[in-house]
């Protein structure tokens, strides 16, 4: 009655076709096809009557829509203000980052309210979850430990404990057994993530989903499995690092581009209530090459240190690299140094860093990277207890900045006495903000070396 043929799938976006090939034509990725089983059935049943009819918005009720705290601040900020009743989250992230912690954590905050939890470990055995949720401390009546990686007894268990809330660790290792493909596979991670979107939305419970990451950072599966989500939330950091950056790419019941700061710590994940704290405790002072920006995320501003080192080459092709910073926007800064200014760059290898593991494509930055990149080359420091704010264009010029009062009030509340930002943003500035911080305005680069480290 039925027939099956094998087709290439895209293991990034889903895209198919008869024959492989080194690169995807939809996504340009290479060598992301996988040979995928296929089966096409000769008959078709007749389509039947939907029993759902068009609502004038109006009368569309949403007494079902609430939302649950975990009472962990800076999560529950980043969701909106809570999860949703029957929303679906993606949490992704690299190996070790903390995603299991950090998921644990928040069943121990569910089960802790009374609520129903099913956390369903198929990376780990039960015993192996068990140790790590001792080791947090966790051992509530509410939590219920399920290792199981075939989806029909998942279900089954699902309708006889009737869970309130569901967490999968994770969801490139359950499969459909009535589809011939291996776990982990495009169509086994579309089929079993549709599944967990139907009992999310038709049981109204709230659900979880880990997943892994490619070696490019990116979560791995079908790029079809972002938008069946209502929530991706991505992991930052580096794994030897203490901080943990949990950042929202999508949202639907909320703001998205919006982070929350963790630590990890012995007993987890912790939160870090003041982020501009944390990133500049351990900086050195009057130090070539260090410079203080305000970075934004969503609606929160915070301090963070740029670190750069320009030292001579041996080489014909001189190194730059760089850390939690644009790679493309560090050499049309160094261009612009060369030619706007006259910083002989070509001969020296050039590294910039920014401090704590993040990762920030703001070009808020490109000033304060600028000038780093200008202290470390010329040998002298910047002053500590400044700030620094503003887009580079090629011709050299500074061009404002989003939510300029946010950042200089936070620079403020942190002790800094003077800031350097582009002419346009002081218009509209507030005279208080003015009056407790010196502001010095700038239209081209030149006046920003000028005024913090000299012709």
């Amino acid at each position: 009655m039925t027939r099956s043929k094998s087709v290439w799938e895209c293991r990034e976006c889903g895209h198919r076709q008869p024959k492989w090939s080194g690169s995807c034509m939809m996504c340009k990725n290479w060598n992301s096809f996988v040979e995928e089983a296929v089966f096409e059935s000769k008959f078709t049943l007749p389509a039947k009557p939907s029993a759902n009819k068009p609502i004038p918005i109006r009368e569309v009720s949403a007494k079902g829509f609430h939302r649950h705290k975990t009472n962990i601040g800076e999560f529950d900020r980043l969701m909106g203000g809570g999860t949703v009743t029957g929303s679906l989250t993606l949490v992704g992230g690299s190996p070790g980052i903390g995603k299991s912690t950090l998921m644990l954590q928040v069943s121990s905050a569910f089960a802790a309210q009374g609520l129903t939890v099913l956390y369903i470990c198929g990376e780990e055995s039960a015993a192996q979850t068990s140790l790590r949720a001792a080791r947090l401390s966790i051992n509530d009546e509410k939590l219920y430990l399920f290792n199981e990686t075939s989806l029909t007894p998942i279900k089954n268990e699902i309708d006889a404990l009737k869970p309130d809330i569901i967490i999968v660790d994770s969801v490139q290792i359950l499969y459909k057994p009535e589809i011939p493909s291996s776990p982990g596979s495009v169509l086994q991670v579309k089929e079993v993530a549709m599944e967990f979107m139907h009992i999310a939305k038709g049981y109204g419970i709230t659900t979880f989903l880990i997943g892994h990451v490619t070696k490019s950072g990116e979560i791995a599966g079908p790029r079809v499995l972002e938008h069946i989500v209502d929530a991706v939330l991505d992991f930052e950091g580096e794994r030897h690092q203490g901080f943990r950056m949990l950042r929202s790419a999508k949202n639907r019941f909320g703001s998205t581009d919006d982070i929350a700061l963790f630590q990890m710590k012995d007993t987890g994940l912790a939160e870090v209530a003041n982020p501009s704290q944390a990133f500049l405790e351990e900086r050195m002072r009057k130090v070539p090459g260090s410079v203080i920006v305000s970075a934004l995320e969503g609606l929160r501003p915070f301090l963070i240190e740029i670190q750069s080192l320009v030292s001579s080459s041996s080489y014909a092709t001189p190194t730059r690299r760089a850390v939690g910073f644009d790679q493309n926007r560090l050499s049309l800064l160094l261009a612009v140094l060369e030619k706007r200014v006259g910083y002989r760059l070509y001969t020296s290898d050039v590294f910039v860093s920014i401090v704590g593991g993040m990762r920030i494509m703001e070009p808020a930055l490109d000033l304060g990277v600028l000038l780093a990149i200008a202290s470390s080359f010329s040998g002298k420091a910047v002053d500590p207890e400044t700030i620094v704010l503003g887009e580079v264009g090629l011709g050299g010029e500074t061009r404002a900045v989003s939510r300029i009062e946010s950042r200089l009030k936070e620079a403020i509340q942190m002790g800094f006495k003077k800031a350097v930002i582009p002419k346009r943003n002081l218009k509209g500035l507030s005279q208080d903000l003015q009056d407790k911080m010196q502001i010095v305005g700038i239209s081209l680069v030149e006046e920003a070396i000028d005024a913090l480290i000299g012709s």
